[in-house]
């Protein structure tokens, strides 16, 4: 079955910010979208609700920073919880799950490869991270022929 065409937004949860990236129609490239600070409020969760809604998003997927180990920890927990709250704020609009392992990591290096250090490059680390999990669900559904989610 191919997936119906239209733009997808990945977030990467982490407990001080938000990284979004989005795709183009065709599933092809993830980009970044920009940083949402977290916030004590649901402020972060209304700010990823009206990123999907102005860019009409069909899925939202949320990275699982399962370890090494394929388990799940604290931050999956926390990640699940965010994913969840975001899902009740852009329903119908469904909310999947992406194993993000190492996305971070992957993300910081090649920032640095880049050139981009130190606050320059913590700026917009989550939005690379974003990118990564977006990515990776993009390729992981097109090499598989079907649904990369868990």
């Amino acid at each position: 079955m191919i997936a119906p065409r239209g733009r997808r937004l990945a977030i990467d949860v982490g407990s001080v910010r938000v990284g979004v990236a989005t795709c183009d129609p065709d599933g092809i490239l993830a980009t970044p979208v920009e940083t949402v600070q977290r916030t004590p409020d649901d402020a972060d969760v209304r700010r990823v609700a009206a990123l999907a809604a102005e860019y009409e998003v069909l899925e939202v997927i949320v990275g699982l920073p399962r370890t090494l180990r394929n388990t799940d920890g604290p931050a999956v927990e926390a990640a699940r919880d965010f994913g969840d709250q975001v899902a009740a704020a852009v329903a119908p609009v469904p909310v999947l799950y992406h194993d993000e392992r190492l996305t971070t990591v992957t993300a910081a290096g090649a920032l640095r490869a880049s050139g981009r250090k130190g606050k320059a490059a913590r700026a917009v680390i989550d939005q690379a991270a974003a990118v990564a999990i977006l990515q990776g669900w993009l390729d992981a559904r097109r090499n598989q022929g079907r649904d990369a989610s868990d």
